[in-house]
């Protein structure tokens, strides 16, 4: 009798063995289907947690995914737990059970059939005392130990209230399959955001070429061009018609490219266009923009190198306000070059900035404005050597009679034999009277 009865225990051990196993094999399928939809991190860890709890007959589950850059570990989903509730925990914590299975990268436990104390922890938690399975979620790196990427928790079991080693292996193969997706996840949103800053870059591109194309429609011959360093820069031209058979030009630039810069550029080139309409005077245009993307200058610590001049072919008349921008010439029409100096520092360097106008002649069909960046002149070729001032005003006195547009393109041609790739952004504007 006695030999039938624990026959029958035994197949019943059997039975029940089967059925664990059973359940462990469907959780992981679940798991796995889980994973493998289209889901987020964090609608995808309340799942496996909710199935998690429900196998191992926990009352309490959660996970925390740590975050690299704050060294932070964050509660992404919990079950039987509201984790909004809780803080991100520092993984150098010392009273956190987490934070040590996480740095260890070993599993934490506790049996409160053991009669053994406690180990310590979050002194906030209500599940104290109670058993826990706390599990390192590992990426598995091709070289290397894995790397722990966030902590599985159950605690506070129903029944017995203590876990299994069948608990803790079904759990480590769980964490395996998490760890890999929170890394995939992370690739993806890396992916995803490198996209969205490629498709800004290229928008914020087509925005600054837009603003950078001269809308001057008259007799003067006059061309401009700006190659940026990156998808946007600093460089900026502006052609402004004005009354009485006046033309404004403008070149500047801001000190820094990237989109810093080129934000800057477009308030300036935004504020030109109304105070150029408005002032009587090309440095009362600076004092105005000053006084408009001043703030901005101070906000973002940077400065701007500008050259605003109004010709009047008329009365033969070149007036200019030159706010530290060092390469402005006027060729006149025996070749000669006529610097045209700074008087005034670049805007937004020193507080409190005056600014004067200069008068110079200007010769109708003989005399020609040249005004180019830092990008043109200190391009440099293999050897080290710049291209320098001279060479950009030799290009154009060579094809000051092909016309504004032909002269241009001569200069960064022989830019592009010379230096080839620019580090810096390159801009040129030639104006013939």
């Amino acid at each position: 009798m006695s030999t039938l009865l624990g026959s029958e225990r035994d197949s019943l051990a059997i039975v029940q063995q089967l059925h664990d196993r059973l359940e462990e094999i469907e959780l992981l399928y679940t798991i796995s289907e889980t994973l493998g939809r289209t889901l987020g991190l964090v609608e995808s860890a309340r799942t496996i947690v909710r199935e998690v709890a429900t196998v191992v007959g926990a009352r309490r589950a959660s996970i925390l995914v740590h975050d690299e850059a704050a060294r932070l570990l964050h509660p992404v989903a919990g079950w039987g737990i509201d984790v909004r509730r809780f803080p991100p925990i520092p993984v150098d914590d010392s009273h956190s059970v987490a934070a040590r299975v996480f740095r260890e990268r070993r599993i934490a436990e506790f049996d409160p059939t053991s009669g053994d104390e406690p180990p310590p922890s979050e002194p906030d938690r209500t599940y104290r005392g109670a058993a826990f399975l706390s599990i390192p979620i590992l990426f598995p790196q091709p070289e290397g130990e894995p790397r722990a990427v966030g902590v599985l928790n159950v605690t506070d079991r129903f029944g017995t209230d203590a876990f299994t080693d069948g608990d803790k292996r079904l759990l480590a193969a769980v964490a395996s399959q998490v760890g890999t997706f929170i890394e995939n996840q992370r690739l993806l949103e890396r992916d995803r955001a490198q996209q969205r800053l490629r498709r800004e870059a290229e928008l914020a591109r087509d925005l600054q070429l837009k603003l950078l194309i001269p809308r001057y429609a008259g007799a003067a011959d006059v061309a401009a061009r700006c190659r940026q360093a990156d998808e946007v820069g600093g460089d900026f031209y502006h052609i402004i018609r004005l009354p009485e058979h006046r033309l404004g030009v403008m070149l500047g630039d801001v000190a820094s490219h990237g989109f810093g810069a080129a934000l800057i550029m477009a308030l300036v080139l935004s504020a030109a266009g109304i105070h150029a309409e408005e002032a009587g005077s090309p440095e009362d245009v600076l004092r105005l923009l000053l006084a408009s993307v001043g703030g901005d200058l101070r906000d973002t610590e940077m400065y701007l190198t500008l050259f605003y001049g109004v010709t009047d072919r008329v009365h033969g008349n070149l007036r200019y306000a030159n706010a530290g921008h060092p390469h402005a010439f006027v060729l006149r029409h025996d070749g000669r070059a006529e610097r045209l100096g700074a008087n005034a520092p670049p805007l937004g360097l020193v507080p409190d900035q005056q600014f004067t106008g200069t008068d110079v002649a200007w010769a109708r069909g003989a005399d020609t404005l040249v005004l180019c960046s830092d990008g043109v002149v200190d391009a440099r070729d293999e050897a080290g050597d710049r291209f320098g001032e001279e060479r950009v005003l030799d290009v154009i006195r060579r094809h000051r009679g092909s016309g504004s547009q032909v002269a241009v393109a001569a200069v960064f041609e022989a830019l592009d034999a010379y230096a080839g790739a620019n580090p810096d952004d390159r801009s040129v504007l030639v104006l013939n009277a």
